[in-house]
């Protein structure tokens, strides 16, 4: 097994199975340079055949991904070095999700705590996703901002649960957990957590023992749905909201009552709700 250093992400890899480690302290937000790390990652493994399989898991066990960085809202340029390789009709946070769908990998999030907004996104762009029934938990809590989420979940979750219950978690901005996450289709089974781990190294491995290229032509025969125009106009929505006053005073509020802290993210929904 050999590790590969990254400032925000420990890599090993064992049998054809890689497993990224997000470590981001103190709740792994989504930052530029996690986006960075996990974007040049990908982009190296992308063409390594020895490598089928990719495990996403957390080196915190309450969080995954907490959401993206609040604090960007006073970075305006923080993202130029992404937008200049964005593909063209996506965003940053968009390019950032679909560059993990369209792996030739597969990809598997081990959720064993939250992940909401942008974290809950790049869960929902991997091929599957299993989690732990006691402590995992998603949300899409973008409303609470005064905004729409603007990194691909309108779409994301459209291709995995009826509209009904997509608005639900978009405009309801709860937390979900894991049963209810499987019953909606969010994700591929919720388990105890005490079986999480050993569930999801059989499966890589299995998979990963397959005859050569039987992964690219599952994957190709299974295609991922061209989201392109619902990107658009995701993004549009998003784009229009931000610009809002509500916006830029619910963020900062949020960071102001301890979003991003260990505590204000154990409750967040609750903490930009008081705002």
């Amino acid at each position: 097994m050999s590790d590969i250093d990254f400032s925000r992400l420990r890599i090993s890899k064992a049998d054809g199975v890689a497993t990224i480690t997000i470590d981001n302290p103190p709740v792994n937000v989504l930052d530029v340079a996690l986006m960075s790390d996990m974007r040049s990652y990908l982009l190296s493994v992308r063409d390594d055949p020895d490598t089928r399989v990719l495990v996403f898991q957390s080196a915190d066990p309450e969080f995954f991904i907490a959401h993206v960085d609040m604090t960007l809202i006073d970075e305006p340029h923080a993202f130029d070095d992404f937008i200049r390789d964005t593909p063209e009709g996506l965003n940053p946070f968009q390019a950032f999700g679909e560059l993990l769908r369209e792996q030739p990998q597969v990809s598997i999030v081990k959720l064993a705590g939250l992940a909401r907004g942008g974290g809950a996104e790049f869960v929902a762009a991997a091929d599957m996703v299993f989690a732990a029934e006691e402590h995992a938990g998603l949300a899409q809590c973008e409303a609470l901002m005064g905004i729409t989420p603007g990194g691909g979940a309108t779409q994301y979750l459209s291709s995995r649960m009826t509209r009904g219950r997509s608005l639900e978690v978009i405009l309801g901005a709860n937390l979900v957990d894991a049963t209810t996450a499987e019953s909606y289709g969010w994700i591929n089974r919720a388990l105890p957590a005490v079986e999480l781990d050993g569930f999801v190294e059989r499966l890589a491995r299995n998979i990963a023992a397959l005859p050569q290229g039987v992964v690219a032509a599952a994957k190709k025969a299974v295609p991922a749905v061209d989201l392109r125009e619902g990107f658009r106009r995701e993004h549009d929505a998003w784009a229009g909201l931000f610009e809002r006053p509500a916006a830029e005073k619910l963020i900062r509020g949020g960071l102001k009552a301890g979003a991003q802290t260990r505590q204000g993210e154990r409750q967040l929904e609750a903490l930009l709700r008081a705002l």
